[in-house]
C-alpha cells in the first residue's frame, strides 16, 4: 500500500462543495439594502392589518424598498400607486440590492428593472421581475 502525502480526493471534493455553497449563499444576499428595515408581520405600528410588513409612508414616491424577509420589493412609481415584485433577480437568483433612479438594481451582475412594471431596463437579465401580490389597507402593506 502506498502512503498518502497530500489531501485525499474526497477532502478536495468536499472542500470544493463547501466553497460553492458559501459562494451561492453569498450571492443570494449580496448587496442587501442595509437601509431597508423590514418589519416583522403585525409590527407595522398601530394599524389593524395583522400581516403588515411595511407602512405606505416608508415607500418613497418614484422609489421603493426591498424587504428581504418577505423576498419582495415594494415600489411607489407615482403617488398612491403601490406595486410589488419578487426581490430575486431573474438573471442569477441574487437578491436585488437597491432601488434608485426609477429602477430596482441587482448588484451581482448589473441588471436593472423598472419600478413601474418590473420590466428589464438593463441586462444581463432577460426576464422581468415577477409581480408579488401586495395589499394596501389603512396605510399598511401586506402580502396577498
Amino acid at each position: 500500500m502506498s502512503e498518502q502525502t497530500g489531501p485525499t480526493r474526497r477532502a478536495v471534493v468536499q472542500t470544493g462543495i463547501a466553497a460553492v455553497a458559501v459562494t451561492l449563499a453569498g450571492c443570494r444576499t449580496y448587496g442587501a439594502n442595509a437601509g431597508a428595515k423590514a418589519t416583522a408581520p403585525g409590527s407595522g405600528g398601530g394599524g389593524t392589518n395583522a400581516g403588515a410588513f411595511a407602512k405606505t409612508a416608508d415607500i418613497p414616491v418614484g422609489g421603493g424598498r426591498i424587504f428581504e424577509t418577505q423576498s419582495v420589493v415594494v415600489a411607489q412609481p407615482t403617488a398612491g400607486q403601490f406595486v410589488g415584485f419578487s426581490a430575486v433577480c431573474t438573471h442569477a437568483g441574487c437578491t436585488v440590492a437597491s432601488v434608485s433612479g426609477g429602477t430596482i438594481n441587482c448588484a451581482c451582475h448589473g441588471s436593472k428593472f423598472h419600478i413601474a412594471d418590473g420590466s428589464v431596463a438593463h441586462g444581463p437579465a432577460a426576464q422581468p421581475l415577477p409581480a408579488a401580490k401586495i395589499s394596501v389597507s389603512q396605510g399598511q402593506i401586506s402580502l396577498g
